[in-house]
């Protein structure tokens, strides 16, 4: 047994809503009620020695361990972290002092204390104000009305005007692939009625065009900081799996989730070692909808499905198929249709959704369906539909389904980098005419070796005729250099592919410096670029010219 992880999960997460701290332990299933049961007792006397309320607890079985969790206040989270790893070290041979200890973790504690922030807290729950809080900043209320000030200097509550605490549209994408296309879309759509939208994804931070800052925001982070701006009127928040699973949901109240899909991506860590745990982490957000709003989800998708029937909110489907009437937001004749009541109305031509390439694009038309759905649960009229996802041109998406013309050439970049996104990209590039074929991708070492060799097997379904694989040094993530490339390199020689059209680069950029050499009038490359997409993008902008 070892202890992998001890860390706070300061909102709604896996295992319950409250604050807590979590535990991830690995050991087999035989073990886990027996560690869970010494812990919990060491935990409880722990407390009782500190003079603290004893906690709750909440624990979840694992694929190779135990994630064991106790709440406490939001002000004794790190302390509460030194107490697990304190009660953790108690059950080895080797236990510090238990009087040094315990005196290091009071002293913590009360480096931590903040009794204003506890009292603001408990106003905004009485009060139903929107609370947000993290190590540097504390806020009441969401967008033009968001009050904040510094987490050390609370102000006492009754400084506080908790009349009409101001809330804003929120919806919440997840999903294995089409998140941030799909967030995309609805900034667009909630901006053409009449919103100004804060966007949070793994791209950065927005307000409609303006950049505030790149990067991976598809955390609670990114959430928050969308939610306390004072130009926002509606929030898109992308909430991916690292988030979810390491610290939990940003925000406890949405008016629509949504789950775009689940496929195989990111198996291998703990916690999402399988499909059904990664379900389980992307389900989380479903419990921001509970009570009052919708979760929208894909009724092509067998996992959501089956999971939807133990659900008891409000569920919003959306499906490619016109044939399954059971999903409200589906295609019919060419259009994007929404069924409700046995009202069909017709929301946009697929044609005119610049994104869906004349209908090539299946995986865009699904993640315009998406949008459409979850707009329409923010209030978003047709028309507004209509004109966001018209709007929507491939500058607008970077990375994602972007097609160039080089000196007859055609390359088409995606960030498509699991099998269920390669599918789509198969499906896609199959309706694209070219006379040969040159594909350029990369993998991450921390994908595990038949995920690896999946992902050739997606690799060879477009059928290429010569393929680059880029070593991507910097995302090797313990991987010796050329130990991804040779299970790459060997799975498609498996598949047929022959040897002397697989070559080995370093970089994407070289990638793309190869495939251009190579290309003629004609063809077609397809670069699937993971780590240097903006560098990749400028390049073909230039040369486009």
């Amino acid at each position: 047994m070892e202890l992998l992880d001890c860390r706070r999960l300061p909102g709604p997460n896996l295992l319950w809503d409250r604050p807590s701290v979590v535990l991830d332990i690995a050991c087999t299933a035989e073990e886990a009620s027996t560690i869970r049961a010494g812990l919990q007792d060491r935990i409880l006397q722990l407390h009782q020695r500190l003079g603290w309320p004893a906690p709750e607890f909440a624990a979840r079985a694992r694929a190779g361990g135990l994630s064991l969790a106790f709440d406490g206040p939001i002000d004794r989270l790190y302390a509460g972290i030194a107490l697990a790893e304190l009660a953790w070290q108690y059950g080895l041979d080797e236990a510090p002092d238990l009087e040094v200890a315990l005196a290091a973790i009071v002293d913590r504690a009360a480096e931590e204390a903040n009794p204003a922030l506890l009292a603001l807290q408990s106003a905004a729950t009485r009060s139903g104000a929107p609370f947000l809080w993290d190590d540097d900043e504390v806020s009441v209320g969401f967008g033009a009305g968001s009050r904040c000030w510094p987490t050390e200097t609370a102000p006492n509550p009754g400084d506080v005007d908790w009349t009409q605490p101001p809330r804003i549209p929120i919806a919440l994408i997840t999903g294995t692939n089409g998140k941030t296309t799909t967030a995309r879309m609805c900034a667009r759509i909630l901006r053409a009625a009449g919103h100004s939208v804060g966007l949070s994804s793994t791209e950065g931070l927005w307000i409609n065009d303006r950049l505030l800052d790149e990067g991976d925001y598809a955390g609670p982070g990114g959430a928050r900081a969308v939610l306390r701006h004072q130009d926002a009127s509606a929030a898109v928040l992308e909430t991916a799996r690292g988030g979810l699973l390491r610290r939990g949901l940003g925000v406890d109240q949405a008016e629509a989730a949504l789950i775009t899909n689940i496929a195989a991506d990111h198996l291998g860590d703990f916690g999402s070692r399988t499909l059904q745990e990664l379900l389980e982490i992307k389900w989380v957000i479903s419990r921001a909808v509970r009570s009052a709003g919708t979760l929208v989800l894909n009724a092509d998708d067998p996992l959501l499905v089956g999971q939807a029937r133990e659900y008891n909110g409000r569920i919003t489907w959306f499906s490619l198929d016109p044939a399954r009437t059971e999903a409200e937001f589906r295609t019919c004749d060419g259009w994007l249709i929404r069924d409700s009541a046995h009202h069909v109305q017709r929301l946009s031509r697929i044609n005119d959704i610049p994104l869906t390439l004349n209908g090539a694009a299946r995986h865009n038309i699904a993640n315009a369906l998406a949008a459409a759905a979850v707009c329409s649960c923010l209030g978003a009229p047709p028309e507004a539909i209509a004109t966001g996802l018209g709007s929507m041109q491939q500058q607008h998406n970077p990375g994602r389904g972007n097609l160039y013309r080089v000196k007859g050439v055609s390359v088409f970049v995606d960030f498509a980098h699991n099998p269920h996104a390669m599918a789509a990209i198969a499906s896609l590039t199959a309706a694209l005419p070219a006379k040969r074929r040159l594909l350029a991708f990369a993998q991450a070492g921390d994908r595990t070796d038949e995920l690896l060799r999946e992902c050739a097997r997606g690799g060879w379904t477009l059928a290429p005729d010569r393929v680059l694989i880029a070593e991507l040094a910097r995302y090797a993530r313990g991987r010796a250099r050329g130990e991804v490339f040779g299970i790459l390199r060997d799975e498609l020689l498996r598949c047929g592919c022959p040897s002397a059209e697989i070559l080995h680069v370093e970089t994407e950029m070289e990638a793309l410096d190869q495939a251009l050499a190579w290309a003629k009038p004609g063809d077609l490359l397809i670069l699937l670029v993971l780590g240097e997409a903006d560098s990749v993008r400028a390049r073909l902008a230039e040369l486009e010219r």
